[in-house]
């Protein structure tokens, strides 16, 4: 099969890995988490860590609690001899967009870009304040529930959409997780139940919150001969881009995002037909937002793996939405399909990937 055309060179996901997503895993370390993961993603496709050339990984200290856990992850790889490596301090789908930037330049031809998270071991509402202003929002110590509520209560005042709204997103959402294994919460509850939940912080209920999760993720990214090398069925990025909103609060209108809609329009989002969509929404009102953003239609399949409501390891749900939508593809259950992962409060990073086949 051939590559497709353009101005960029082609990409494809050659393999994509997972663990099990679970709500504690104290059992074993980070570089533990990651061995059997590694390994998946290098034997469903018959390599070694001695075929790719360039390393990047995608967490944070913060999660961990200690310095550098970064490096300590690495000897889930190997890394000796030494061999080129990044890390960012980012979800692994960020990670992916430096790797992908580097085999752009041809000086390489595959990649192995990993992602892990714990979030069990520290307390996310303290955590993820961090990632807010320094100077006028993090000292006030907003968790990112309220500041997720104030996002939704934005929603509902603008009349664009209501807590029923959000209660289908989430139970259309865990229902389609029966079907993934490695979903944390599955379970099929209708709208009306899901309405008699109480609220955490008005107006998001139990249901619209993700779930704590530890888990951790691989893909390999493959250009040139090694692309078609290795897939009978090469799943390829055709387009890719990544936007940033300020980070005052009070500056944006909560309602929209419009760096995820500017992501999409260089990512070629609307230049073919949407069969599925890996939307990276942790709160159930979210994905309201990103796929009015992205100009979604209901024609389009939204996370048949459940997303980020069924499991939510952070640093690393990003990267499973790219891995989630090229296994689709690969399994011909798709032909086109888009892979979204934000990071920072109130979708303020916003990466979009368009994954085609063949």
């Amino acid at each position: 099969m051939s590559a497709p055309s353009g101005t960029v060179r082609p990409v494809s996901v050659a393999s994509f890995a997972q663990s099990p997503n679970i709500r504690r895993d104290d059992q074993r370390n980070e570089v533990e988490g990651l061995l059997p993961v590694i390994a998946e993603v290098f034997g469903n496709i018959g390599i070694t860590k001695d075929d790719v050339d360039f390393i990047c990984s995608g967490s944070t200290d913060y999660l961990i609690g200690g310095p550098f856990s970064f490096v300590m992850a690495l000897d889930a790889v190997g890394v000796w001899p030494p061999r080129a490596e990044s890390h960012v301090e980012m979800d692994g789908a960020f990670a992916l967009y430096e790797a992908w930037t580097l085999l752009q330049e041809g000086e390489i031809d595959a990649a192995l870009v990993y992602s892990f998270g714990r979030s069990s071991l520290g307390d996310l509402n303290e955590i993820l304040t961090l990632q807010l202003d320094p100077y006028y929002m993090a000292p006030l110590w907003p968790d990112i529930v309220s500041l997720s509520a104030l996002q939704a209560r934005a929603l509902i005042d603008a009349g664009k959409a209501t807590e029923a709204d959000f209660a289908e997103v989430a139970s259309r959402s865990r229902r389609d997780a029966l079907a993934n294994p490695k979903a944390q919460v599955a379970k099929d509850v209708a709208v009306d139940v899901l309405l008699q939940d109480p609220y955490v912080v008005e107006p998001l209920r139990r249901h619209a919150l993700p779930p704590i999760t530890d888990g951790a993720a691989a893909i390999v990214l493959a250009a040139g001969d090694k692309a078609t090398a290795w897939s009978e069925r090469p799943v390829w990025i055709s387009g890719i881009d990544h936007r940033i909103e300020t980070h005052a609060l009070g500056a944006r209108d909560l309602t929209s995002s419009p760096s995820t809609a500017l992501a999409a329009q260089h990512a070629g989002v609307a230049d073919g037909k949407v069969d599925i969509a890996e939307i990276h929404a942790p709160f159930a009102h979210q994905e309201i937002i990103l796929r009015q953003a992205m100009g979604l239609d209901a024609s389009v399949t939204i996370n048949p793996s459940g997303g980020a409501l069924a499991a939510n390891p952070m640093m690393s749900a990003g990267l499973i939405r790219i891995g989630e939508a090229a296994s689709r593809i690969a399994a011909g259950q798709a032909d086109r399909a888009v892979a979204h992962a934000t990071s920072g409060p109130c979708l303020q990073q916003n990466l979009v990937c368009v994954l085609e086949g063949a």
